[in-house]
């Protein structure tokens, strides 16, 4: 009788069987393609800026100053810091970005915190139209109200120019304070960022379990007491959170401080970009260490965070405060004056614009004088140079106009298409492994670039596309878009998915379901709401942006870019026209959306 000899496979031949087993796994090739995708786009522009700001550029300072024609030098990084000119090329626009950041985040937490508080917590009365309104500054261009606030307070004897609304009825001029500078831009992005804080603070206070505030109410404690020390300390999450989030836009917000004349990094920035190349790339390499810091302090307040649970059910009544019978007319009529000037004004403003015969002409209310209003800003068909046009035809025969809308609903739909598939199939790969560093690691990368400065990822991705000759291409334009949006859709596609029980797709494996018909058939429409969010959010966002973008293309390239050619043009009626074309895109998207999937941002809180 033989024997049978069983002969060990090689461990070559083992790791192969376990390295084909894993890849088996549809989640997990997916999710080694997509990190290695995702290290090149992130990582490498990054990498691209921090070279640019030891590298020496012809014809810039840099190679004035130490005679070099080509290769590296330190001398960006020590001018800046200690040259003549560091005081106004680093000093001062960091100050004024830390005071702009700073004040934003107090003025967008308490706004929005106390209409969370009064919406949530309150008898007030119209909760649903002024929680549904009052998020319409977050919805528009971030521009939208620095603009508007330059049409209603500028005059020629204070700012120069054309005089503002206010200054045309009643002949009150604003103080420069008052215009322009630190207070004009904190107010506009706080009114910008307030809907964020109340999204944030409203959801926590809607779901917030009130045992213990009842506990205290039995145990006859003050209200002022019940709401500083239960209260306060039960949002202080969120509250961290808005900060974090609402400094790190601020940082690197720049139409709103270059509308309002405030020079900060990111305006410094755009200055420096011709003579001083490698000097602007340090301070980018700066605001991204401020997003790395913000990064990381968050990591840290969240390991370090208490957490206090309470071993009952969770109270279905929360005791709402009475504001008197008056108090609560009274405050919802503040409020409905309040969004009147920031949602719906603005709208009326950029559409009064593109009426008058010339910029800050407002004959028509102060002489009753109808008959001065113009279509000329519309229909005009032909080149007319003496009407004040310089040579362009109206907005709706406006070719470059048309074909900047064009360009940008490309972009824009191209990026809602990508992030949002790219950042759906993070979700599911990451959710099926969870306890994988790998997956960790990939969705790390993909929440990297939101935390980042616009103005920062825009100028890696200008020295990134510069580099590889794809600068001023819609492809450019594309990827910057789709890396910086795919949170947006990477985050409600991850929560979503750990939602959905494994035995339901296991049980389509069992029937031997190919993985692509598991994610049609079963895996999307069950969490199709989260999913189109994903894709929509990405859409609406590139619509209205403009300092991701600015460095990137041409200022014809897209309306957002454009913005800023006919403004220099003295066009102002373009502008506003442009800015009305936005506006309705994005509230007609919205509205859209919010019609198919039944999401609205403030549904919730106090939108139902």
């Amino acid at each position: 009788m033989e024997n049978v000899v069983n002969q060990k496979p090689s461990k070559l031949k083992v790791k192969l069987n376990r390295i084909l087993t894993y890849f088996s796994k549809p989640q997990n090739l997916v999710l080694l393609i997509l990190g290695i995708i995702l290290s090149i786009f992130t990582i490498s522009p990054i990498v691209s800026i921090f070279i640019d700001t030891i590298k020496v550029h012809t014809g810039s300072v840099d190679s004035i100053n130490t005679g070099l024609i080509s290769g590296y030098s330190l001398y960006n990084w020590t001018d800046l810091f200690t040259g003549v000119l560091r005081k106004g090329n680093f000093f001062i626009p960091l100050k004024n970005t830390l005071m702009l950041s700073i004040f934003t985040c107090f003025g967008a937490i308490l706004y929005g915190g106390i209409f969370a508080y009064l919406i949530t917590r309150t008898n007030l009365k119209c909760k649903k139209y002024l929680s549904s309104i009052f998020i319409f500054p977050y919805i528009m261009p971030q521009w939208t109200l620095a603009i508007v606030w330059n049409n209603m307070f500028n005059s020629s004897k204070i700012t120069g120019g054309s005089n503002g609304l206010l200054v045309s009825l009643t002949g009150i001029s604003m103080p420069m304070w008052w215009c322009k500078g630190i207070f004009p831009s904190s107010v506009v992005l706080a009114l910008h960022y307030a809907p964020f804080a109340y999204i944030l603070i409203g959801a926590i206070l809607r779901n917030m379990d009130a045992n213990l505030e009842e506990a205290a109410t039995i145990l006859d404690t003050p209200k002022w007491k019940i709401f500083f020390r239960i209260t306060l300390p039960m949002i202080t999450p969120a509250v961290i959170s808005t900060i974090l989030l609402v400094f790190s836009s601020a940082m690197g917000s720049f139409p709103v401080p270059y509308y309002l004349n405030l020079t900060t990094m990111a305006t410094k920035y755009v200055e420096m970009s011709v003579n001083r190349v490698g000097e602007a790339s340090v301070l980018a390499i700066i605001m991204m260490g401020f997003g790395v810091a913000i990064l990381m302090f968050n990591l840290a307040s969240t390991a370090s965070r208490k957490s206090y649970t309470t071993v009952t059910g969770k109270s279905g009544q929360i005791s709402k405060v009475n504001l008197g019978r008056v108090g609560k007319y009274l405050i919802a009529a503040i409020f409905i004056i309040l969004t009147l000037f920031t949602s719906i004004y603005p709208i009326i403003s950029f559409a009064m614009e593109t009426f008058l015969p010339n910029p800050g002409d407002y004959s028509f209310l102060t002489k009753g004088n109808w008959g001065s209003l113009t279509l000329k800003w519309w229909i005009t068909s032909e080149n007319v140079t003496e009407k004040g046009m310089y040579g362009q035809f109206g907005i709706l025969f406006n070719s470059t106009i048309w074909n900047a809308f064009k360009g940008t609903l490309i972009v824009a739909a191209s990026c809602a298409f990508l992030a949002g598939t790219i950042g759906t199939l993070v979700g599911y790969s990451v959710s099926k492994n969870r306890h994988s560093k790998w997956a960790t690691y990939v969705n790390s990368m993909a929440f990297l670039p939101y935390l980042l400065p616009s103005l920062s990822v825009g100028v890696a991705f200008f020295v990134f596309g510069s580099n590889i000759g794809i600068y001023n291409t819609y492809l450019l334009l594309i990827i910057a878009g789709t890396i910086k949006y795919i949170p947006f859709a990477s985050r409600s596609s991850l929560n979503s998915m750990l939602q959905i029980s494994g035995e339901i797709e296991e049980a389509a494996i069992i029937q031997d379901i190919p993985w692509y018909k598991r994610m049609l058939r079963i895996i999307i429409p069950i969490q199709k709401s989260s999913i189109i969010s994903g894709y929509m959010l990405p859409f609406m966002t590139a619509l209205r942006e403009l300092t991701l973008f600015m460095m990137l293309a041409s200022q014809t390239k897209i309306l957002t870019t454009l913005l800023s050619y006919f403004d220099e043009m003295g066009l102002y009626a373009f502008s506003s026209g442009i800015n009305l074309m936005l506006i309705i895109t994005i509230l007609v998207c919205n509205a859209v959306v919010n019609k198919i999937t039944g999401a609205s941002l403030d549904k919730g809180i106090g939108g139902n």
